[in-house]
């Protein structure tokens, strides 16, 4: 599969992000049942409001698409945040809520060995790999995942892998990653590559997600920000204002 990238360029029109959007979606002709997992509106300046109303507009016509907002452990986006995010584009019939207590499924989970090399011994624990069940068993063609690429104070850098075992995990990726990256200090963290965290995540997709989920990251890129180890993902710096 192609790797996508847009940079060079200060700002993004809309032109140049629907057409980059285009030859993402030219990678996967036919798909009748289509999962977009976008932030939820704490992210709101992430421009992912946008792609998903584009990405919604271009797949709905011929396939079923729903949009699962990456909640985390937040609060389900009430009217005025689904509105302003998704304007009137994405029905809200079709907008799924992530409930991190009941809706997980165990995949599997990270050694206790490797959590304590990742922490240099700090954190010598097993840690269950969960994520939003209807990521396996929704009968998905193709899952995307969109959104920004920016400092991130547990992750180092946000986004990517982050979106799906954080804003679609469960109770114990959640609490344990987060306090896997505190044990090890924010100097270790913040704006920083391959940080702890990110290690984790990382070790969790390749363990259970690669080559079993039609996933996709579409990410707004940070400068700088070197590309993880996607199968397939789209980069774009700041877009100017619609």
């Amino acid at each position: 599969m192609e790797e996508l990238y847009l940079t060079g360029t200060p700002v993004v029109s809309r032109q140049q992000l629907e057409a980059q959007l285009d030859r993402l979606l030219e990678q996967w002709p036919g798909v009748k049942k289509v999962l977009v997992i976008p932030p939820d509106y704490t992210r709101c300046y992430s421009y992912a409001g946008v792609i998903t109303q584009l990405l919604y507009q271009k797949l709905s016509p011929s396939a079923t698409v729903h949009v699962m907002p990456a909640l985390g452990t937040h609060m389900p986006m009430d009217e005025y945040e689904m509105s302003q995010f998704f304007g009137d584009v994405v029905p809200r019939e079709n907008i799924l809520i992530h409930r991190w207590q009941t809706d997980t499924i165990r995949l599997g989970y990270v050694p206790a060995d490797v959590c304590s090399e990742i922490s240099n011994g700090l954190f010598p624990e097993q840690i269950d790999v969960e994520v939003n069940h209807l990521l396996f068993d929704g009968g998905y063609d193709l899952i995307l995942s969109v959104g920004q690429v920016v400092p991130h104070e547990v992750v180092g850098m946000a986004n990517y892998s982050k979106n799906i075992f954080v804003g679609t995990g469960g109770r114990e990726m959640i609490n344990k990653s987060h306090m896997l990256s505190a044990i090890c200090g924010m100097e270790k963290a913040l704006g920083v590559i391959d940080s702890p965290a990110r290690k984790l995540y990382d070790y969790a997709q390749q363990h259970f997600i690669d080559g079993k989920l039609p996933l996709v990251s579409a990410n707004r890129h940070h400068p700088g920000r070197r590309r993880s180890a996607a199968a397939w993902s789209v980069h774009w710096p700041v877009p100017e204002a619609l």
